[in-house]
């Protein structure tokens, strides 16, 4: 497997569980993928930098810097998080408040 991986550094657990099988060692894909993990074996492909700012992207103001919050219902503010269930569906968790509740 490691000579495999040195050959094709590119290929993940669904391809070097193929090349294995091409050589006529029956493998499965998730015994390869344990048997990468144990090896520190990764596939070498391009990941996205989502650190880094499109070019040209517009930056929009943080409009509530300079404003005081004297009233309720003035300034809301919305969250929404993933919950992840298992054995469910995982969902999707909205949630809004007012500002000034805090005060």
């Amino acid at each position: 497997m490691d000579e495999l991986h040195l050959e094709y550094p590119f290929a993940g657990s669904r391809m070097l569980c193929d090349l294995l099988r091409q050589e006529g060692i029956e493998i499965g894909r998730c015994h390869v993928a344990t048997l990468m993990k144990k090896m520190t074996i990764e596939a070498i492909y391009r990941r996205p930098n989502t650190s880094e700012p499109t070019p040209g992207h517009k930056i929009c103001p943080y409009l509530l810097r300079k404003l005081p919050i004297t009233r309720p219902n003035q300034v809301w503010a919305t969250e929404i998080s993933y919950v992840p269930w298992p054995r469910v569906l995982s969902i999707w968790l909205p949630s809004w408040t007012g500002s000034a509740a805090r005060f």
